[in-house]
C-alpha cells in the first residue's frame, strides 16, 4: 500500500540520524530530571494539586518528555518539508502526484512519529522508571488506551502543523506562524504545566482545545484518570479533533491551490 510505503520510508529516513537521536535522548532525560525535582518541590507544598499525587506528577514529566518529539510539539517532521516546498515552488510537483497531499504527508509523519516513539519515547521512560520509580499504567486497559491515543495525538499535531505550513501559500514563509503555533502548543498542550492546574475558565478552555489531545489526554490515560466510558470519551475527543482538523486541512488546501503563486514564478 502506498501510504504504508511512505511511512516506512520516513521511518528509515529518521533512523539514519543516530547521533542526533542519542543526543535527543540525553537532552530529554536531563530536562526530565530537572522538571521532576521542580514538580516534587511543588507537590510537597500542595500534595494533591490538580488531583495528582507526587508520583503522578513525576510520571507526567517523563511522559511529556517521551511524547515531545513523538508528536513534534514544537514543529518539525514532514510539515516543515511541506512549508519549504511551498516556499520554493516544489509543491507544484506534489500537487501533480495522483495521491492526496494531506494523506501523503500524514503517512510520512506517522512513520517519523513511530521512530521517535520507539527511541526518544521509550528510552527516557526507562530512565524515569530507574531514577524516579514512575508509575506504570494501572491496568491493561489503560495501557491499551494509551497506545491507541498516541497515533491520534500525532494526527492532531500533524493537522495543526499542516495548517501552519499551509500559511506559506499566502505568506510565502511560515516561520512566524510556526513560532507562534509552537508557543501555543507548549502552553495549551500541558507540556509546560499540567492543564489540571489551570484555574477556572482558563483550565476549561485549555482542556477543550485540540492542543490538549497531544500531551494532557495521553498522559491522563496512562495515569488511569480515564476509565470505562471516560476512556472512550477521551479517545473520541482526540479522534473528533483529528477528523475536524484533517477536514480543515483539505479545505485550506483546496482554497490555496485554486491559484498557486510561488516565489520565482
Amino acid at each position: 500500500m502506498l501510504h504504508v510505503a511512505v511511512a516506512r520510508r520516513a521511518f528509515r529516513r529518521y533512523s539514519t540520524y543516530r547521533a542526533a537521536t542519542v543526543a535527543g535522548i540525553f537532552t530529554n532525560s536531563v530536562f526530565g530530571i530537572i522538571y521532576s525535582f521542580a514538580y516534587l518541590a511543588l507537590w510537597r507544598q500542595n500534595p494533591d494539586a490538580g488531583g495528582y499525587d507526587a508520583a503522578d506528577a513525576v510520571t507526567y514529566v517523563w511522559l511529556g518528555q517521551a511524547l515531545l518529539m513523538t508528536v513534534a510539539l514544537w514543529g518539525g517532521g514532514t510539515t516543515d518539508d511541506l512549508a519549504e516546498r511551498i516556499r520554493n515552488g516544489d509543491v507544484a510537483i506534489d500537487l501533480y502526484r495522483p495521491v492526496g497531499l494531506v494523506g501523503w504527508y500524514l503517512a510520512g509523519d506517522l512513520g517519523r512519529a513511530l521512530y521517535h516513539f520507539l527511541t526518544r519515547g521509550l528510552a527516557p521512560t526507562v530512565i524515569g522508571i530507574v531514577l524516579f520509580d514512575i508509575s506504570l499504567p494501572p491496568s491493561p486497559t489503560a495501557a491499551l488506551g494509551f497506545l491507541l491515543s498516541i497515533p491520534l495525538a500525532v494526527t492532531v499535531s500533524f493537522a495543526l502543523r499542516f495548517l501552519v505550513a499551509s500559511t506559506a501559500f499566502w505568506l510565502l514563509d511560515a516561520t512566524g506562524a510556526r513560532i507562534l503555533s509552537g508557543a501555543l502548543a507548549l502552553f495549551f498542550s500541558g507540556m509546560a504545566l499540567p492543564l489540571v492546574l489551570f484555574p477556572g475558565w482558563l483550565g476549561t478552555l485549555a482542556e477543550a482545545l485540540p492542543f490538549s489531545a497531544m500531551i494532557q489526554v495521553p498522559n491522563d490515560i496512562w495515569l488511569g484518570r480515564h476509565t470505562g466510558l471516560e476512556l472512550g470519551s477521551a479517545l473520541a475527543f482526540q479522534a473528533g479533533w483529528a477528523l475536524a482538523l484533517l477536514a480543515t486541512c483539505g479545505l485550506v488546501l483546496r482554497l490555496a491551490t485554486r491559484k498557486v503563486v510561488v516565489q520565482g514564478g
